[in-house]
This record gives C-alpha cells, sequence and structure tokens, in this order.
C-alpha cells in the first residue's frame, strides 16, 4: 500500500512528501504509512500511538481510505485495542480484498490477547472463515498455517473435539514453507500468548 492522501506529514518528524506515493520519509527514514505489522512491532509504544493519533486526524478526512485504515489497525494491534483493530480491518477488506494479512490479523484480533483455549466457540469459527480467506489468497504461506495449526490445537485438540484438517496437518504445512523462527516469535508475540511446548519442546522457555 502506498499513500494515497496529498499533504499527508511524516507521522514520526512531521515532514510533508511532495507527491503522492512517497512511503518513506526522507528526513526520519521512517514509514509515512505502515503497511505490516513488522513495521510496527519493534516500534516504542509512544511511538505507535503516534502514528495512530496521525492516521486517526487524516481519517476524519477520508474515512474509508483502505491505506490509512490498514496502518491505524495495524498500531492498534500493536496498542492492543482489539476491537478498534478489527473495526480499521474490516474496512479494509471492504476495499483491498487481496491482502492475505489483513483476514490473518483480523482473526488474530478475535483472540484479544487470550488463549485459543478461552475463546468461545462462535470466535472460533469466525478466526478459521479468516484464516481460509487469507490461505485461499496466500496458500502457501507457512506462518498463516502455523497460527491455525495452533488455533487446531489449543482449541480443538485440547478440548478433544473432531476438526478437519487436524493441527499436524497444518504444522506440516507451516514446517514444509521453511518458515522463520522469528515469524513464529512475532507471532506468538502479537498474540500475547506462550507456545504450546508441543510446539517447541517441553524445556523450552516459551512452552506453557
Amino acid at each position: 500500500m502506498t499513500v494515497q492522501v496529498h499533504g499527508f506529514k511524516c507521522p514520526n518528524c512531521g515532514w510533508t512528501p511532495p507527491n503522492i506515493g512517497v512511503t518513506q520519509c526522507i528526513y526520519c527514514k521512517g514509514a509515512i504509512l505502515v503497511s505490516t505489522f513488522n513495521s510496527v512491532a519493534s516500534m516504542p509504544l509512544p511511538m505507535v500511538k503516534q502514528y495512530a493519533d496521525a492516521y486517526k486526524d487524516a481519517l476524519k478526512n477520508k474515512p474509508d481510505a483502505a491505506d490509512l485504515n490498514n496502518s491505524i489497525a495495524l498500531c492498534y494491534l500493536k496498542l492492543e485495542l482489539y476491537d478498534e483493530a478489527l473495526t480499521a480491518f474490516k474496512k479494509v477488506m471492504e476495499r483491498d480484498f487481496d491482502n492475505w494479512e489483513t483476514y490473518f490479523c483480523a482473526a488474530i484480533c478475535l483472540l484479544k490477547g487470550k488463549k485459543a483455549f478461552l475463546a468461545q466457540r462462535s470466535e472460533i469459527d469466525h478466526i478459521e472463515k479468516y484464516i481460509k480467506a487469507a490461505l485461499k489468497i496466500a496458500p502457501d504461506r507457512g506462518i498463516v498455517h502455523y497460527f491455525w495449526a495452533y488455533i487446531k490445537y489449543d482449541y480443538f485438540e485440547r478440548k478433544s473435539l473432531d476438526t478437519t484438517p487436524a493441527y499436524q496437518e497444518e504444522l506440516a504445512a507451516a514446517n514444509a514453507s521453511c518458515l522463520p523462527q522469528r515469524d513464529i516469535d512475532l507471532l506468538f508475540g502479537i498474540l500475547g500468548v506462550s507456545r504450546p511446548d508441543i510446539f517447541c519442546g517441553a524445556d523450552d522457555p516459551a512452552a506453557y
């Protein structure tokens, strides 16, 4: 996604790009519009809030802009404002159907920082709907398969509920994609929960 709002300032330093489509500030070198969760993952929370406030102001003039809604949704997710993030992601879906990460992040929002085991079945059904949408767009995205494996395990397997495909199949699909460990760590950082020990080994400090 690129900046479509003419005159939108860099949220970090206030520089105004001369042209639509500028994605990086020439002064502070920061992203003008964050487009992936990786863009905000390492930002300190005060900076994320600063970016969110800038996008909120810009959305007053263009409330349906997919790029601005995507950026503010990612900031809200980082700030653990799950309901606000989900609302913004839904606006993105209305105009940008082909962004797998929108559906992926929307699914994460529905867990609201709790383990899948504690979610309601209606929430799990909705999560799986978004995961399937993400995989329809990007069927080889290992991180989406890994997330689904977690849902399958923590909700279905731990509750002895039938589900197809099983978590083992999704975990195998994730492993087949050569998924980097840093992506797995980032996923569980976003989720705000620890990895099941069956995924990472009982002696792993990230285990339950």
